[in-house]
């Protein structure tokens, strides 16, 4: 039996939550659910979106599912009071991952049969989030002009570039690449590089090479196959995780996982859309995918790859879809259609 925190978000996050639950259950693996508030829930019931006994909680429980949570930047940041002071962040995502130590964002990326040319595409994305200029540090500089701070640290880029090679030797992938754009940016982009290069030492069985965010970015679209796992400071691996689920034809086909040294957070890589939510019609398979991360995560490999078995089986069937699919079947009985494919397989 496993314990997981499970965060149900805001937005849609409520019924992609009940919908993946219901889908990690029918592989007949045994799991404990602790309902851990954060965001807008936590707000209505604890009086603040990030309470200290959820995050404690997670901490506890080691691992956690996450719907999305509605990411705005609020006036005054996201403030956590914890039993050693107080702490503010930009946003709740932010503060959470913070709280917990999560350093790294992997996002694996593979096609599916509606994904087009791109139905083999097999990827994974591995990117830096505890700085870069996402560490909101912005100030005036005078009345017309804004300057913010993009913050690259030798033991941050050494840790995800570690991360990134022992990834693909656990997992028999041949290649790592670093995204950067050091021939601009020659300071922060260039010590990314140079960590990077310098980590490769470490793995010869692994080949390496570096790319460009832009070359990047056009070789994404157009030879594809000549990436397999890309590590990517903060903001650059926000950039081609999104291209990189455009390519396989939605952002609701996108699992992914915080993860730190001591916790693990899954989560799928679109937002809250809260322009939908209760209407029945969200696309659960991004956070059924994170499940399946999540029973990789634990052991449960076997039944992490049933999952993908029966939506792929889903998708290929094109009967029970959810709009966004093309289809026009509900979140529930999107779900239930994967769930009687694990029944049968």
């Amino acid at each position: 039996m496993y314990r997981v925190a499970v965060i149900s978000g805001d937005g849609i996050g409520p019924e992609i939550t009940t919908a993946t639950l219901r889908v990690l259950e029918a592989t007949g693996v045994g799991f404990e659910w602790l309902e851990t508030p954060v965001g807008t829930a936590a707000r209505r019931q604890c009086g603040s979106e990030l309470p200290w006994e959820s995050v404690e909680a997670i901490r506890r429980a080691g691992v956690a599912l996450k719907a999305p949570l509605i990411a705005e930047r609020q006036s005054g940041g996201v403030v956590v009071r914890g039993p050693d002071g107080e702490r503010r962040y930009p946003s709740v995502n932010n503060g959470l991952r913070r709280e917990l130590g999560a350093f790294v964002n992997l996002r694996p990326v593979r096609g599916w049969p509606i994904s087009g040319r791109y139905a083999d595409l097999d990827l994974v994305i591995a990117r830096e989030i505890t700085e870069d200029t996402y560490v909101g540090l912005e100030r005036w500089a005078d009345p017309d002009t804004a300057e913010a701070v993009k913050r690259i640290s030798r033991g941050a880029s050494l840790r995800v570039a570690r991360f990134a090679f022992e990834w693909a030797r656990r997992h028999g992938r041949r290649k790592v690449t670093a995204v950067h754009k050091a021939n601009v940016l020659h300071l922060t982009d260039g010590l990314f590089l140079e960590c990077a290069r310098l980590t490769a030492r470490d793995y010869p069985e692994i080949e390496f090479d570096d790319r460009m965010i832009d070359a990047a970015c056009y070789l994404l679209v157009k030879q594809p196959r000549l990436f397999d796992v890309l590590v990517a400071p903060n903001q650059y691996g926000d950039i081609i995780s999104d291209l990189a689920a455009g390519l396989i034809g939605s952002l609701g086909l996108a699992p992914g996982a915080n993860i730190g040294p001591e916790t693990a957070i899954f989560e799928a890589s679109h937002g809250a859309a809260p322009d939908i939510a209760g209407k029945g019609v969200a696309n659960p398979a991004g956070l059924i995918l994170s499940g399946a991360m999540l029973l990789d995560f634990l052991g449960e490999t076997a039944a992490a790859e049933r999952i993908r078995r029966a939506l792929a089986a889903v998708l290929d069937a094109g009967r029970e879809l959810t709009p966004d699919l093309g289809g026009s079947a509900t979140t529930d009985q999107f779900a239930r259609a994967i769930c009687r494919e694990l029944a049968s397989g």
